[in-house]
């Protein structure tokens, strides 16, 4: 397999060529668990860690590889792992906090052209989600397509697909049945050669069936969703990177229990354009569309012009979005406390060697 055929193209080989070194060649990450990933270069796949001094200058989850990431690896010899000596900047990505109260950012997948927001049409539907997963998509700079699974038991797939719609204007959306549509036809047309899929939604909505049939063949683990509360149980245990007959690349996740922000402001503005384009009539710039007067926003919630649930959620993600930041302003001051030590132990461990020379 050629390096083009992985997603390889100008973007990357630019900055590939800023970081030199002898001896480094490109390879990109199809699978990681516990620190320890399996890569692809030109030639071969490969076992790879990370390099110690990389490891060491890693202030978060976040610096250490990803699946669909781009790496600068010097491969090893005589049964030594390959050392992967840098990450290339990501083009794009999927991110989430990390569950808990641990204010660091998690790389769900890098480097994806098209993300596939799999949802069941069964109890796990739920256009709040949708709203939540489409912020964290435009965040990250990834195109968001919508698929409907399940379709088999609904009563209403027309009705649903349009209440979907209602909140993604723009936004693709598929509904399917992978108990019986087994080509996939709606999804098809974005599974291109050497482009990067991701696949994300919540256990049980059938992401490793979706995985198998694309791949032709069992790929991945299935299981029923347990009859009682209709909610999945996880099949999917790590990332993974799988190479499809045609062509394109995808990246099957587990099943997210929670998705909660990273950035959000952005992928807001984007997700709620609507609420966005009410809020230029309101009296005050800085409104938060609660209890001000003069708000335009729940002016049209009051009307009708505007779905109460869609007003809610806004706020929702508002408000996570403002305690994030808060958080991570806080987080980034105990950072630079941390790097000022450092620097300040460096600084005087190079004064004394220079005293006894």
């Amino acid at each position: 397999m050629t390096l083009e055929a992985l997603g390889w193209d100008g973007f990357f080989a630019g900055h590939f060529a800023e970081i030199g070194g002898k001896g480094l060649v490109p390879a990109r990450v199809t699978l990681e668990h516990q620190h320890i990933y399996s890569v692809r270069t030109a030639s071969a796949e490969l076992l790879a860690s990370v390099a110690g001094g990389m490891r060491h200058r890693a202030s978060g989850p976040r610096d250490f590889p990803a699946v669909g990431d781009w790496v600068a690896l010097r491969p090893g010899g005589h049964g030594h792992r390959a050392v992967i000596r840098a990450v290339l900047p990501r083009r794009s990505r999927f991110s989430r906090k990390v569950a808990g109260e641990t204010t660091v950012e998690q790389v769900v997948a890098a480097n994806v052209d098209t993300v596939f927001i799999v949802m069941g049409l069964d109890g796990d539907f739920s256009v709040r989600r949708v709203e939540r997963y489409l912020v964290t998509a435009w965040d990250g700079g990834v195109s968001p397509v919508v698929v409907l699974n399940k379709a088999d038991v609904c009563e209403d797939v027309e009705g649903a697909v349009r209440e979907v719609e209602a909140v993604a204007p723009g936004v693709p959306v598929h509904a399917m049945s992978t108990k019986f549509d087994r080509d996939l036809a709606p999804i098809a047309p974005y599974l291109r050669s050497a482009s990067t899929i991701a696949l994300l939604g919540s256990s049980g909505v059938g992401k490793s069936t979706i995985v198998n049939r694309l791949a032709g063949a069992d790929v991945q683990r299935t299981a029923d969703v347990r009859a009682s509360d209709q909610k999945g149980r996880h099949t999917t245990s790590r990332r993974q990177l799988i190479e499809l007959p045609g062509g394109a690349l995808l990246i099957d996740t587990p099943g997210m229990r929670e998705l909660q922000l990273w950035e959000g402001a952005s992928g807001i503005t984007a997700a709620f354009e609507d609420i966005e384009a009410l809020a230029a009539g309101c009296r005050f710039g800085d409104c938060r569309h609660d209890t001000e007067p003069g708000c335009a926003v729940k002016a049209a919630a009051d009307e009708g012009r505007l779905a109460a649930g869609r007003l809610a959620s806004y706020r929702v993600l508002q408000r996570e979005r403002a305690a994030l930041s808060a958080r991570q302003d806080e987080r980034g001051l105990i950072e630079k406390k941390r790097q000022d030590k450092i620097l300040g132990r460096a600084i005087k461990a190079y004064q004394s060697r220079s005293r006894t020379r």
